[in-house]
C-alpha cells in the first residue's frame, strides 16, 4: 500500500516552493499525494497552479475580500477538518510561515499525523514583523516531526530552541528548485507590457516588489516615495513594480506613482515571467522572503525592505542590502547601485546561499526514512559563491 501525503499550500509563494516536492512525491513509488490548496490567497495562487501545471486534490477556497487572519484560520480548520476525516493520511508536509501552512500542522498535530515542515528555523526574534509569520513558524516548528531548515544559520535556530537535532536536514530552499527548473528553458514572456519594455530598454531596469502588513500605513508612503525621487533622480531608468492586489498596497502605490515617468505598475505577474523579469533586471527593492533567496542565485543584488531579515545569509556575504523603509537609506542604495559599478559588482555574485536546486530530493528521501521506507544517509545542503 502506498502511503498518502498531504502537501497543503495557501499563497502563491508555497506554491512556488511546494510545486518541486510535490513533483518529487508523484514520482515515488511508494507514495501518493493529496494535493490541498486553501487558496488563502485565489488570483495569485492560481497563476502558480497554471504554471506549474499542479492538479488539486482539493481546493478548500477560503479567501474572502478583505479577510481577518481569525477568519482564514476558522475557514481553513474547518475545510482541513473534513479532509482528515476522509483521508488516511501518513505525514502532511507544510512551506513555510503562512497561517495555511501553521493551520496544516495544528489540526494534523489533532489527529496524531506527523508534520513535515519545509523551509523550518527561519527567525527574526521580533514577534510582529514579520507579521504574523514570525508567530506562525515558530509555533509550527515545535508542532513538527520532521524539520527542513534551509541553511546552517536555520537550523542553529532551531537547537537553540531545543528542538531534536536528529529531526533536522539542512535541505537548501525549494525556492531554488523551482527557479533552476524554471530558468532552465527558454520561456516566452506571456505579459505584454512586460514583453514591451524588455524589448524597448536602452538604461537599466529595477524590479520592486513591496507589500509586507508591518509596513502598511507611514512605513509604506516613505517607500513609495522613495521610489518616485528615484524615478525622477534617473530619468533614464524603468522601474518596474508588480502591485500585489491587496488594497493597502494597491491605493496607495496608484495614487503616488500612477503617473510617475519611467514607473511602470503592472498587475501581479505569473511565475514564469516574474523569474524571467528578475535575470532580466540589474537590481531589486523587495520585502519578499523568497525573492531574497532568488535574487542572488540570478546574481542581481537585493535591497531589503525591512527592518529585520529571517535569511541574514545575502546580507553576511554583501550580497543583500537591508534597509527598511527609511527613505534616504532607500535612495541612497538606489543611488549607489545604479552609479557605482566598484559597489555594485561586489554584490552581483551568484550566490547559492539558500539552495543548490536539489532541495525537494532530500525532503522526499527523509520523508522515505520517516516512514520506514529506507534508510540511506541524506547529504546536506551546503552553500557556495561563484566569483566574479
Amino acid at each position: 500500500m502506498k502511503k498518502t501525503i498531504l502537501l497543503l499550500m495557501g499563497t502563491r509563494a508555497d506554491a512556488i516552493k511546494m510545486a518541486p516536492v510535490i513533483r518529487e512525491i508523484n514520482e515515488d513509488p511508494d507514495l501518493d499525494s493529496l494535493v490541498v490548496a486553501t487558496s488563502q490567497h485565489r488570483e495569485m495562487l492560481d497563476q502558480v497552479l497554471e504554471a506549474f501545471k499542479l492538479g488539486l486534490d482539493y481546493d478548500l477556497n477560503i479567501m474572502r475580500h478583505n479577510q481577518t487572519l481569525s477568519q482564514v484560520t476558522t475557514r481553513a480548520i474547518e475545510g482541513l477538518e473534513e479532509i482528515f476525516q476522509k483521508h488516511d493520511i501518513a505525514m502532511t508536509v507544510v512551506q513555510g510561515d503562512t497561517t495555511t501552512s501553521f493551520i496544516g500542522g495544528l489540526v494534523s498535530f489533532y489527529h496524531r499525523i506527523p508534520v513535515a515542515h519545509v523551509e523550518a528555523g527561519l527567525r527574526t526574534y521580533n514577534l510582529f514583523s514579520p507579521f504574523p509569520e514570525e508567530a506562525n513558524r515558530r509555533l509550527l516548528d515545535s508542532l513538527s516531526s520532521l524539520l527542513f531548515p534551509p541553511t546552517q544559520t536555520a537550523k542553529r535556530q532551531l537547537m537553540v530552541e531545543n528542538l531534536p537535532e536528529d529531526a533536522m536536514l539542512i535541505t537548501g530552499n525549494t525556492a531554488i528548485d523551482s527557479l533552476m527548473w524554471v530558468t532552465s528553458e527558454k520561456r516566452e514572456i506571456s505579459n505584454d507590457k512586460i514583453r514591451e519594455i524588455l524589448e524597448k530598454r536602452d538604461g537599466k531596469l529595477i524590479v520592486v516588489t513591496a507589500h509586507r502588513r508591518e509596513s502598511f500605513g507611514e512605513p509604506f508612503k516613505r517607500l513609495i516615495n522613495a521610489l518616485k525621487r528615484i524615478a525622477i533622480s534617473h530619468p533614464g531608468v524603468d522601474i518596474v513594480y508588480p502591485v500585489h492586489l491587496n488594497p493597502n498596497v494597491d491605493g496607495p502605490v496608484r495614487k503616488t506613482l500612477g503617473d510617475v515617468r519611467g514607473i511602470h505598475l503592472v498587475p501581479p505577474l505569473d511565475y514564469m515571467d516574474f523569474t524571467t523579469l528578475m535575470a532580466s533586471c540589474d537590481f531589486i527593492l523587495t520585502d519578499s522572503g523568497g525573492v531574497q533567496e532568488e535574487a542572488p542565485a540570478l546574481a542581481k543584488p537585493v535591497v531589503v525592505l525591512r527592518e529585520v531579515t529571517e535569511r541574514p545569509e545575502g546580507v553576511e556575504k554583501g550580497v543583500a542590502k537591508l534597509v527598511g523603509t527609511d527613505e534616504e537609506a532607500i535612495v541612497d542604495i538606489a543611488e549607489k547601485l545604479l552609479t557605482d559599478m566598484k559597489f555594485y559588482n561586489s554584490m552581483s555574485k551568484r550566490a547559492y546561499l539558500y539552495g543548490d536546486g536539489k532541495a525537494s530530493q532530500r525532503i522526499c528521501q527523509s520523508i522515505r526514512k520517516e516512514l520506514g521506507l529506507n534508510h540511506e544517509n541524506i547529504c546536506q545542503f551546503k552553500p557556495r559563491i561563484e566569483e566574479n
